[in-house]
């Protein structure tokens, strides 16, 4: 099975209480990650932020969840809807995409694109399943970026599909509304704010290097964003919501950072 793995935030220590410190170390290595704590991240600085007895493992698990909500919030009032990430040429394009999942290649489950349809939830003006006749219809925006992993590999890929602004105009969606979540065929579940959902280069991915996505890299629909980590962009999208609720996310209830951002 595929993890994600990430950095660690603290040093080696002989102490006792250590383990305090291996267990949370998704929600550790999230805050680190985007540098609002550095150095090392010690017993004391814990004990400071739980308020109470460094054995307190609920304590541990909700400082650390508190940090890693406020980096989130610190993500989202520092992302700019307008500022373009960087973009590639046709020659740094990896052909075919990396595949990534977290199950082994052998367990994906193929797609039958010819009964396969988009359904639509949430506050969505117009839900009637969409095609994949009909998504492939719509005007295609093309994107060579790089795609970033939160194990710490990357690759440059190049996407095409309709623009999720305005797919989502299109359809009627509440475009201030907080969240768009992507349900996926093999139970995969990821939302992204809706600034980043409106991005100019966040697209409902349907090509990759000019040909239909195929198996097993998340066919036939699969968002890409240019402005989330990789584990935001779901695979095999079978369902989108859009939602003042938030709904979670795979990796997010198991403890990783939900903004994300790059």
């Amino acid at each position: 099975m595929i993890r994600p793995r990430t950095p660690s935030l603290f040093r080696p220590s002989t102490g006792p209480d250590q383990s305090l410190l291996v267990e949370n170390r998704r929600l550790v290595a999230e805050i680190d990650r985007r540098k609002l704590l550095r150095g090392t991240l010690s017993l004391g600085a814990l004990t400071f932020l739980t308020g109470c007895d460094i054995s307190d493992h609920a304590s541990v698990q909700s400082a650390l969840r508190t940090v890693s909500s406020f980096n989130d919030a610190v993500q989202a009032l520092l992302f700019d809807p307008k500022r373009l990430a960087p973009t590639y040429s046709l020659a740094d394009v990896v052909k075919p995409p990396r595949f990534n999942a977290y199950y082994e290649v052998e367990d994906v489950r193929p797609v039958d694109p010819g009964t396969w349809k988009l359904e639509l939830s949430g506050l969505i003006g117009d839900r009637h399943p969409w095609t994949l006749d009909e998504i492939r219809a719509l005007p295609e925006q093309e994107i060579i970026i790089k795609h970033i992993c939160v194990e710490g590999w990357d690759y440059i890929g190049q996407w095409s599909g309709p623009n999720l602004r305005r797919f989502l105009t299109r359809i009627g969606a509440d475009l201030t509304a907080k969240y768009v979540a992507f349900h996926c065929n093999d139970d995969y579940m990821e939302c992204i704010d809706m600034a980043s959902a409106l991005h100019p280069q966040t697209i409902l991915a349907t090509k990759y290097a000019g040909e239909p996505i195929t198996d097993p890299y998340g066919a036939p629909l699969r968002l890409r964003t240019a402005v989330k980590l990789g584990y935001k962009n779901a695979k095999w999208v079978r369902a989108i919501e859009v939602t003042n609720t938030y709904p979670g996310g795979f990796w997010e209830n198991q403890g990783f950072n939900w903004f994300a951002g790059l």
